[in-house]
């Protein structure tokens, strides 16, 4: 099969188009025709090493989270998918590699794919709405009332995450730039700080939930935004030692991510708030609870551009900008 490979750990290093074996699916796997794939930031910081030591990977590598396609075939004790299927997924960490024309993916991470989208609407989907509902649902648990100050709204992750807080019911505040006002307002953003000419500092006060994915000056910036009680979720870092202990990590990285995170988790103590960080999971049964949400229109992809497999690279840059509104999506067929 066709993959976009990665032979070694590089700053904008390019990915290699190559022939590299079909995978065969294991007890609980999956093998997945790929029809798109969904691009995502941290497809970018794999490529140049910035999870190394988090999550080492073997070379040569096949970047790649987010896909939809059709089942090609199952392993012996899968028994929610057969041959032919339309399935969407963020594959697990062990399965990364949705830049080729199958990738392999666990049963539990595996939905079938929304009826009402297509195969690039359906790629652009898993990696965004899992955080959005990690961070929304599972760890804050939002309630109808609560503020929530999500930013980069016209982003992967804030362009769905702004749409599942107002079906939450919260009152909504996100950042964007002046020429992405009239979509983040579409999306269903309450409030709306122009990041370019005002400081969101000045304006948010006293919110429930900050889901916060910028630098670590923002990150500083958005506890000062908090009430007592709140919840500050960074997708962006610093992983803290709870992160450590869920990936195995060994001691010497969990001292690591303890000294990185001792700042941000002092200052949120002594603020009374509480500082997480999420590293989404592959999950299958939240990707279901998405798709009803999907299927019934209280949320929508919003898909910024779809490029033709041979542009991957293209595709890698663009994203990396950080000029994308909403997700770019590889159409492989």
């Amino acid at each position: 099969m066709e993959a976009f490979v990665l032979e070694r750990y590089g700053k904008k290093r390019p990915l290699k188009l190559a022939d590299v074996p079909t995978p065969e699916p294991r007890e609980d796997e999956v093998l997945v025709e790929v029809h798109a794939a969904g691009v995502n930031q941290i497809d970018f910081k794999i490529r140049d090493g910035e999870f190394k030591l988090l999550l080492p990977q073997k070379f040569p590598l096949v970047l790649g989270y987010d896909m939809a396609g059709v089942v090609a075939k199952v392993g012996p004790r899968v028994r929610k998918f057969k041959a032919g299927d339309a399935v969407y997924a963020r594959v697990d960490e062990a399965c990364i590699g949705t830049f080729a024309e199958f990738v392999l993916a666990k049963e539990a991470s595996l939905a079938p794919k929304p009826k009402n989208l297509s195969m690039e609407e359906a790629a652009s989907i898993p990696l965004v709405a899992l955080t959005a509902w990690q961070a929304l649902v599972e760890s804050a648990n939002v309630k109808k009332g609560q503020k929530v100050f999500i930013q980069a709204g016209s982003g992967g992750v804030g362009t769905f995450a702004i749409q599942l807080a107002k079906h939450l019911g919260a009152t909504v505040a996100t950042t964007t730039s002046a020429g992405n006002l009239e979509l983040v307002k579409g999306l269903g953003a309450d409030v709306i700080v122009d990041y370019r000419t005002q400081d969101f500092e000045q304006i948010l006060r006293d919110y429930d939930v900050v889901v916060n994915s910028q630098d670590g000056k923002t990150l500083d910036k958005s506890l000062r935004v908090l009430k007592a009680g709140g919840k500050l979720i960074s997708i962006s870092g610093p992983p803290t030692p709870a992160f450590g202990n869920e990936i195995g990590a060994p001691g010497f990285i969990k001292l690591v991510l303890r000294l990185l995170s001792a700042g941000i988790r002092r200052r949120a103590k002594a603020r009374n708030v509480l500082y997480s960080f999420l590293f989404m999971k592959a999950n299958g049964n939240q990707l279901r609870e998405i798709t009803r949400l999907l299927e019934a229109g209280i949320v929508r992809p919003v898909v910024d551009r779809v490029v033709p497999f041979e542009q991957t690279n293209e595709a890698l840059a663009y994203v990396e900008a950080g000029r994308a509104k909403g997700k770019v999506v590889i159409k492989l067929r």
